[in-house]
């Protein structure tokens, strides 16, 4: 009889007691919420942690380790060694394959010029970040070393400055953070994906980045963008500057600053060269965008374009047709290649292990509060060394007392370990003191030894009492910071490679431009906003000016039919206007009501009408609470028609004046209590942004407010030298009666 085959046990089937068939041994069921928690939520953390967000010090961990390993080498002061020496010591500490070490190497290197300021000195082929084929020769056949800057990395890092934890075998310790001496988590570009989000983190100017620095511990509510106009990018470029985007990107973290190529035509050859283009593309890119462009017949004005990239960095070249405009065909490429591009922020950073998105502000006061932890600690630290060698030396200063008697106590001592402790008894000191007289050589227990090392004690006293008394000071901490800063600042800053260009508006197609005729014409502005512009023919056969009633004259110039107008406004904005855009005038009529010709806001008012000329001078803003601010007209200046700028000017207290000048002078500034002062407009710096909130230049009295200010020279005072001052703020002096009659306008040009 055949035997029956037996079923294999994990075919059995069996009933549950909810009577479903169910195969026995067989995976229980689980919630897919509860497999991520289980098995990819360690994963995705470990990856935010520990690989793809950077820290307060600027670094993400592989960083960290092949700078540390760098260090640990000697290359800070030593030669180079090959690269694949460096990426193999590396992998003591980053359990990672050499191609990714080398690869993090390559990004800091500065052949590669991915970075403002390298950490690894290069020798070879490195690569380049504007390129996109240009591969990197392999780590057998490079060099390297550690830059100069890193040694404001490693500064006292052998002090406990940070805390050191053992690497992945626990053979070696390695650094939680380097203790970097200036906020390098925005002076390097970093980038990084993680799980679940991101991080993009542009470079800033070092210089620039310490003055901000500086001016923020010293006053928390300091403008940033009065020292930090924008970021400093490797590749140069321009940063086409939005004053609202700025801000909101310094505020939140978040936000994209716009950057173009810069270039240059070459008249003997019509040709154009690129020099500079955005961090955020390559070369390639560009190229193969203008090539598609080329052969769909968008653009028809390139005969030829090609890289001409060497030793001596990146130029793209454009062979241009006959008769092309360089202006309109790099505006054209601009709006339809990455030759105008965006650099998208994200600024995501681990702060005590969890990520935060940060404005610039948020992030420099994380820095310092850190930065003063490292430097406690470091003080800490000295203090501790300095107190072990205080304790030695006082134990030796009571050898002093009888030297014969130390040596009589360990000569008749029979047994030697018997010997510290019959010391111990002898002199009144402890264990470590003895051991530390005990080890001192035969030739050296001579009184004049002994002298020359206690002679040290009061003065390690007196160290101590320093740095306790700096250790329990937060003034004191805040002046060691400011002056590492500006050290650093001193030693290794550099001018800005991105060039800051305001004013520009995202390029739109263009239309032929209309011939606009040009002739003298003079210009009438009236108190209340009224424009009229009369030519010099019709000037002639008019009579007396006609205003509207209680209106009258606040200013005329002789100037242009194609000169431009500002007007500002009391809503913080200037609108700009052709003089072309109004029609002729005459005499007899009221003129153009500016708020209706411009298309003012609901409610807005005309503060001052200027005409700016060339755009070669300055403009001076007078605000009521006694503030002057001194701003370029070229801020002003627009390549495109834009007809309104907004945060033309501060907006912390009301303008009262503004004056176009094309030179230094003295100027007159009247307060309502009758006090006059007179400066030299020399005395004010120019500032970088239209919003500058400038410095005060009047010291006024208790309900006294700044009313106007005119040229010195057209002020009618009889003795000026009674007014003038050479500090700023000045309260000035009372106005005499000879000195009080009202000379000005409301409008000054």
């Amino acid at each position: 009889m055949a035997r029956k085959k037996k079923e294999p046990e994990q075919n059995k089937k069996k009933i549950n007691t909810d009577g479903i068939m169910d195969l026995v041994g067989s995976t229980t069921e689980q919630a897919i919420s509860e497999t991520l928690e289980i098995n990819y939520m360690p994963y995705a953390m470990s990856v935010i942690v520990s690989r793809a967000i950077p820290e307060i010090d600027g670094f993400k961990p592989s960083h960290r380790k092949l700078l540390y390993t760098m260090y640990k080498m000697g290359l800070l002061t030593g030669g180079r060694t090959k690269s694949a020496n460096i990426v193999g010591q590396t992998m003591k500490l980053n359990p990672h394959g050499d191609a990714a070490i080398y690869e993090t190497m390559v990004r800091l290197a500065r052949g590669n010029e991915t970075l403002l300021h390298p950490f690894v000195d290069s020798k070879g082929n490195f690569g380049k970040v504007y390129s996109r084929d240009m591969a990197y020769a392999a780590a057998r056949y490079t060099e390297a070393k550690l830059d100069s800057i890193c040694t404001e990395l490693f500064k006292d890092i052998d002090s406990d400055t940070v805390d050191m934890v053992d690497n992945y075998d626990a053979t070696m310790k390695e650094p939680t953070l380097l203790p970097t001496t200036f906020p390098n988590v925005l002076v390097s570009a970093n980038q990084g994906i993680a799980v679940g989000m991101a991080s993009n983190i542009c470079s800033f100017n070092l210089k620039e980045i310490c003055d901000t620095t500086i001016a923020l511990i010293k006053n928390p509510d300091h403008d940033i963008l009065e020292t930090l106009p924008g970021p400093d990018f490797s590749t140069g470029a321009e940063l086409l500057y939005d004053d609202a985007a700025t801000r909101e990107i310094y505020s939140t973290g978040r936000g994209s600053f716009k950057l173009r190529a810069k270039w240059q035509y070459v008249k003997e050859g019509n040709l154009i060269e690129i020099t500079e283009i955005p961090y955020s593309t390559a070369s390639e890119v560009i190229m193969d965008k203008v090539a598609d462009l080329i052969k769909s017949g968008k653009i028809k004005e390139i005969a030829d374009m090609r890289d001409e990239t060497d030793l001596g960095g990146l130029k793209l070249t454009i062979d241009l047709k006959r008769g092309v405009d360089p202006e309109k065909l790099m505006q054209k490429l601009y709006r339809m290649t990455p030759l105008q591009d965006n650099f998208p922020c994200n600024f995501n950073i681990l702060i005590a292990g969890m990520p935060r998105v940060m404005g610039v502000g948020e992030i420099l006061e994380e820095w310092t509060a850190w930065r003063t932890d490292c430097v406690k600690r470091r003080l800490f630290y000295q203090i501790s060394k300095k107190e072990e060698r205080l304790h030695l030396l006082k134990g030796l200063e009571r050898i002093l007392l009888d030297i014969d008697k130390a040596i009589r106590i360990i000569r008749e001592t029979e047994l030697e370990n018997e010997v510290i402790p019959n010391l111990m008894i002898g002199f009144g000191i402890d264990e470590i003191q003895a051991n530390y007289v005990a080890e001192i050589k035969l030739r050296n227990i001579n009184k004049e030894y002994i002298l020359k090392q206690t002679k040290a004690i009061s003065q390690l006293e007196e160290e101590i009492a320093d740095l306790r008394d700096t250790l329990g000071s937060s003034r004191k901490l805040k002046n060691v910071i400011i002056k590492e800063l500006q050290a650093v600042s001193d030693k290794y800053g550099q001018p800005r490679k991105t060039r800051i260009v305001y004013n520009i508006d995202e390029i739109e197609p263009e239309e032929e431009e209309e011939v606009i005729p040009d002739y003298p014409v003079t210009v009438f502005v009236s108190k209340e906003g009224y424009l009229k512009k009369i030519t010099a023919q019709s000037l002639r056969m008019s009579g007396e000016q006609k205003f509207k009633e209680g209106d009258s004259l606040a200013f005329s110039k002789e100037t242009t039919n194609r000169a431009e107008i500002l007007v500002f406004t009391d809503q913080f904005q200037c609108y700009k206007s052709r003089l072309s855009d109004f029609d002729d005038g005459k005499a007899s009529q009221l003129g153009d009501y500016l708020p209706q010709k411009l298309g003012f806001d609901p409610g807005e008012n005309v503060v001052q009408v200027l005409l700016p000329g060339d755009y070669k001078g300055f403009l001076l803003f007078f605000f009521e609470n006694g503030k002057a601010a001194r701003v370029p007209l070229s801020a002003y200046e627009t390549k495109t028609n834009r007809k309104k700028l907004t945060g033309a000017y501060c907006d912390k207290s009301p303008l009262k004046t503004a004056v176009c000048l094309s030179q230094d002078c003295q100027m007159a500034v009247y307060t309502t209590d009758s006090r006059c002062v007179i400066f030299s407009t020399a005395q004010l710096l120019p500032k970088t942004t239209r919003n500058t909130q400038g410095v005060a230049v009047v010291s006024l009295k208790k309900k006294a407010t700044l009313s106007h200010a005119v040229l010195a020279e057209e002020s009618g005072i009889v003795n000026l030298s009674r007014y003038r001052t050479r500090t700023l703020p000045s309260a000035g002096a009372l106005l005499k009666e000879e000195d009080s009659q009202e000379k000005q306008q409301s409008f000054e040009i």
